[in-house]
């Protein structure tokens, strides 16, 4: 093959040009985001159920619909949230590449099955069902500095006319308004004038209902007709009112005298807002947030830009005083992190090539590499778009460690060529293709057993398997490419540029030579002694080994390191039963922490939105501080991880009415919110609240005495402050009063009855009943509340009724259909996610007993699931290796002298991690499953030339002494190019730093021991495994013979 493209250059010239024509075409097509889709995918089923409390949803909404879904193909989990507030929120996760708009479907079809078993309310307000997209892009905030408009007119604006145009742009999966007050028809009731005037609020919903709806009143002239007619009419009505005068007018009663008795007597009526639990502000101005989340696959720089293009072109149509920014944008993190890889990219290029000009010491030499690399790298975008990968951390970062690894077989050859021409003194065409003779093998055997430890990490599960995949098959494909490269471009480069003489080196490369010549005379002398003394490097191999796994059990593990992404985020919790005056309060301390800091760029604050549960509490506030540029942060307590403890030290001061927890955000979106790791303690027994709140304070105290853990959160709370009404359902009964008027008027007094629907601006929007403020401040108030008995007897709520003031949950929540306390936290400082979930289960298995179990949910079960799975990897990628080498060579023993290199490297990789403070996170195993095939690599350059000069009829030591000397210079060289384009990630700066640190330490590490510890022993490890070979061969040839 070679020899063809040396006698035909342009063809090879050729074919690399249409390689990298493809590669350039699938770059502009490719999208591009942070990570892959390594998101389990989610359905979120919402139900509501206004008026009703937590455990009532529970078990009659909740528990109903949970049953239905439990066992839907491919969940993996599911957990549920019941409010006090009157919603049901059921959360189904789905295995990582389950379809999500298939899973939607399945969820939807239990569902429907499961809406009979509903509440009459329930069916009445409807369960939606929804795929969930848990991957945040930005947040837009609508408001108006001049104060014009209220949250109100703003939500609702953005309902008409903003949220439906963003929800039409390509990569938008879904659109959600934090504190949505979507317009009502609010009627206030006035209980004193009902009663006085012997209404019911049920009555006044009946007249609401009557005249308030719809009517198809049908056509003059339709068929069939018994003569002709000209025209078909069709008559229109009024059906739905439409606006508040319209609503006050509404007769509730006309008596025979000709007196009519209108809502507008017993009632105020304006066009107010569907709900008040939350609020929100932006750097202290009242505003609307507006969620955006990234749709499975899309472009994420892409989808950010045409956002922010749509928002300017609707602001340009905004009414006068209302203004929109996007303060929390993950592009920025994103693009910045992007920009970094690319510029690591970039300065790993320039390493390498100086390194290669530092060893040939000739720019046309040089040239060769620098002009084969970028066709193999450009050429795998082509690679990636066959494959269905995005432009993502993960694919840059093999492409990153692809530069060194594919700029080997340009220099195996290239070496290879120069010194035959300067040993042999033949022209450049016969140097080239003696060389290729004798390199074709080891190339071809190099890009297979690379692939080989690659191509099996594509059939792994899970997100572990994933994240390993994009990484590994980004390297395959460049390994592949530059296997055909080195094949077909590099010596047709080498017949057009070489020259069979070079010109006499510089007093800095002479320098250099005569000082790489010692290097390799000691070099030498030392692999004679170890070939001499196999017993001596027997012994440093096992102690190596011994080492390597002590600090395996030492280094901490992760799923995936920490990282400063441009902001932080957090929570006020103030005592149960707080009111949302409170929290304000308590939302406007955190605000003032916030500006204390020069970091902050803005501060975001929700309150009534609960981050743990994902709804609404009156006694909880959100916050998101981003921050200014990683540029204008360089201080390292301006870091996100820096902040984080000094706003939880000034929270603890200056926050009195509750307390503050700050996080910074999860290195993967949308696998927690908190950044930490999410929990449940599940009762197996049907305990009641009470008794799971024991046991979940119970498994708090044992957790906090763990040094491992911190920010430890009990979600669940039995003692929020309720009142315990009871029915005297015997006097109901007697007087002839039913039951159902009696909590409807308990509804319209306290909660919000929902009565039918009306027309405004397009849309349909509810109308609901509640009495006014200063009714329902009181549970006394139920004197001024009446029903009507059977007999017509006006009677006071209060006269059937028990009222008690009592305690108990305001959120219900269950994981996979069982009641739960959901427990939150995180590593304490030191301690990695590894070890804290460790910790977490320790302490489940001393205090849970077999009652109760501990479950992982988010981050934390994929972290637990992805356990072991690198393992699995490795010992694959070893097996593989082994096969693939036993079938080149021919031999099942000689493939050991190529993997015994291999512990060399994970030696190298984990010392490294060690002595820097990291942990053993999934971009570190990455970096193992790499150095599995560069420690071969190196080994099979030795045995190869061993295995020619053993053909030459020199002795196994000889042979070994002779390649190692020969391929010492290629090796360090190749090593050292790869060793230097890692530099750039192991000490970046800027956004992703973490993660490019993990890696680039790990494969330096690695490379470093694998080169200049390993390479002492292979030729050992060669002599060994041959001689032991024939001495097995011929005592078995003995026993056959003596048979």
């Amino acid at each position: 093959m070679a020899d063809f493209f040396i006698k035909r250059p342009v063809f090879a010239i050729v074919l690399s040009l249409l390689i990298t024509l493809a590669g350039l075409v699938a770059m502009r097509a490719l999208p591009i985001e942070q990570f892959p889709q390594i998101v389990p995918p989610q359905v979120q089923v919402t139900a509501t159920y206004p008026g009703a409390s937590a455990e009532v949803i529970a078990n009659t909404v909740a528990s109903p619909l949970e049953q239905s879904i439990n066992g839907v193909d491919d969940m993996i989990y599911m957990s549920s949230t019941s409010s006090g507030a009157g919603v049901a929120s059921i959360t189904a996760t789905f295995k990582i590449g389950t379809d999500p708009d298939q899973a939607a479907i399945n969820v939807n079809n239990r569902v429907q099955a499961a809406t009979a078993k509903m509440p009459a309310e329930v069916r009445q307000y409807g369960i939606t069902v929804e795929k969930q997209s848990s991957a945040f892009l930005q947040v837009i905030a609508l408001s108006s500095p001049d104060n014009s408009m209220d949250q109100v007119a703003i939500s609702n604006y953005a309902l008409v006319n903003v949220i439906d145009e963003l929800r039409r742009i390509p990569g938008v999966g879904s659109v959600l308004n934090f504190v949505a007050k979507d317009y009502s028809m609010r009627v206030w009731l006035n209980p004193d004038k009902l009663a006085q005037l012997k209404l019911t609020p049920s009555d006044v919903a009946a007249a609401v209902a009557e005249q308030n709806a719809q009517f198809s009143a049908g056509k003059v002239g339709a068929e069939p007709m018994d003569k002709a007619t000209e025209f078909t009419y069709t008559i229109s009505t009024q059906g739905r009112l439409e606006n508040v005068e319209q609503f006050e007018n509404i007769i509730l009663r006309s008596d025979s005298d000709g007196s009519v008795l209108r809502l507008k007597d017993v009632a105020r009526v304006e066009l107010g807002a569907q709900s008040y639990d939350a609020n929100a502000t932006l750097n202290g101005q009242a505003t609307v947030p507006i969620g955006i989340f990234l749709a499975p696959g899309a472009n994420q720089l892409e989808t950010g830009k045409a956002v922010e293009a749509t928002m300017k072109r609707l602001e340009a149509q905004f009414p006068a005083g209302l203004k929109q920014t996007i303060p929390y944008d993950t592009t920025r993190f994103v693009s910045q992190s992007i920009d970094e890889v690319v510029t690591t990219f970039i300065e790993a290029m320039i390493l390498v090539f100086a390194v290669v000009y530092l060893f040939l010491q000739n720019w046309r030499a040089t040239l060769i590499p620098c002009l084969a690399v970028p066709v193999s790298i450009i050429g795998t975008f082509a690679g990636m778009y066959v494959l269905g990968f995005s432009i993502n951390t993960l694919t840059l970062f093999g492409m990153v460690l692809a530069i060194g690894i594919v700029v080997d077989d340009a220099i195996v050859v290239l070496e290879n060529v120069e010194r035959i021409m300067q040993t042999t003194k033949k022209s450049v065409m016969e140097s080239t293709q003696l060389a290729m003779q004798e390199v074709s093998g080891p190339v071809v055997a190099i890009v297979l057993v690379l692939c080989a430890v690659f191509v099996p990490v594509a059939f792994l599960g899970g997100i572990a398997g994933e994240m390993y995949k994009q990484f590994a098959i980004t390297i395959a494909v460049s390994v592949t490419i530059s296997g055909v490269v080195a094949l077909t471009l590099t010596p047709a480069l080498c017949i057009m540029l070489l020259k069979p003489t070079h010109a006499e080196p510089n007093r800095f490369f002479k320098w250099f030579n005569g000082f790489f010549e010692r290097i390799t005379t000691r070099y030498s002398n030392g692999v004679a002694f170890f070939m001499k003394r196999a017993l001596v490097g027997g012994l440093v191999f096992l102690g190596m080994i011994l080492v390597t796994v002590g600090l395996f059990r030492m280094v901490p593990s992760s799923l995936a390191p920490d990282e400063d992404q441009g902001y932080i985020l957090g929570m006020g919790m103030l005592p149960d039963g707080a009111s949302l005056q409170r929290t304000e309060v308590v939302g406007k301390q955190i605000e003032n922490i916030a500006n204390s800091f020069p970091a902050k760029q803005d501060v975001f604050v929700i309150n009534g939105f609960d981050l743990l549960s994902g709804g609404t509490k009156s006694n909880s506030t959100t916050f998101f501080v981003p921050l200014k540029d990683w540029s204008e942060r360089t201080a390292a307590q301006d870091s996100a991880q820096s902040l984080v403890e000094q706003f939880t030290g000034k929270g603890m001061g200056m926050v009195t009415d509750g307390y503050v927890a700050v996080f910074n955000p999860p290195p993967i979106s949308g696998m927690s919110n908190t950044g930490g790791f999410d929990a449940y303690v599940q009762s197996r027994n049907g305990a009641a609240p009470a008794e799971l709140s024991a046991k979940a304070n119970e498994f708090m105290a044992a957790a906090r005495q763990r040094p491992e853990l911190a920010g430890l959160r009990n979600g669940y709370s039995i003692d929020v402050p309720q009142i315990d009404v009871q029915l005297d359902r015997e006097k109901a009964r007697t007087l002839g009063v039913p039951v159902d008027s009696v909590f409807s008027a308990m509804q319209a007094t306290f909660g919000s009855l929902y009565v039918n629907d009306f027309n405004y601006l397009g849309r349909s929007f509810r109308v609901q009943l509640q009495s006014e403020a200063n009714y329902r401040d009181d549970v006394s108030k139920l004197n001024s509340v009446f029903v009507r008995s059977s007999a017509g007897d006006m009677i006071p709520l209060s006269a059937l009724l028990h009222v008690k003031q009592t305690t108990g949950p305001e959120l219900q929540t269950r994981f996979n259909a069982l009641s739960a306390a959901k427990i939150s936290g995180g590593p304490a400082p030191g301690y990695s996610s590894g070890e804290a979930l460790q910790a977490m289960e320790e302490v489940a298995a001393q205090v849970l007993g077999g009652d109760y179990a501990l479950a992982w949910d988010g981050s934390a079960y994929q972290e637990r699931s992805a356990s072991g799975s690198s393992t699995q990897v490795f010992v694959f990628a070893l097996i593989i290796v082994f096969l693939i080498l036993a079938a080149l060579y021919n031999k099942w023993t000689l493939p050991f002298a190529v993997l015994l290199a291999v512990p060399f490297a994970l030696f190298g990789a984990i010392l490294a991690n060690y002595l820097r403070g990291l942990s053993n996170d999934v971009y570190f195993q990455v970096a193992l499953i790499t150095l599995i095939g560069l420690a071969a690599k190196n080994a099979i350059l030795i045995v190869e030339f061993a295995l020619i000069k053993r053909e030459e009829g020199l002795s196994y030591a000889q042979a070994a002494m002779d390649a190692a000397k020969l391929r010492f210079r290629p090796i360090v060289m190749t090593s050292l190019a790869f060793m230097l384009g890692c530099v750039p990630l192991a000490i970046s700066t800027g956004a992703g730093a973490a993660s490019r640190h993990s890696i680039g330490t790990g494969v330096i590490g690695g490379m470093l021991a694998a080169t200049f510890l390993a390479t002492f022993l292979i030729p050992m490890f060669y002599m060994a495994v041959m001689q032991a070979t024939d001495n097995f061969k011929a005592k078995f040839s003995k026993i056959n013979h003596s048979k």
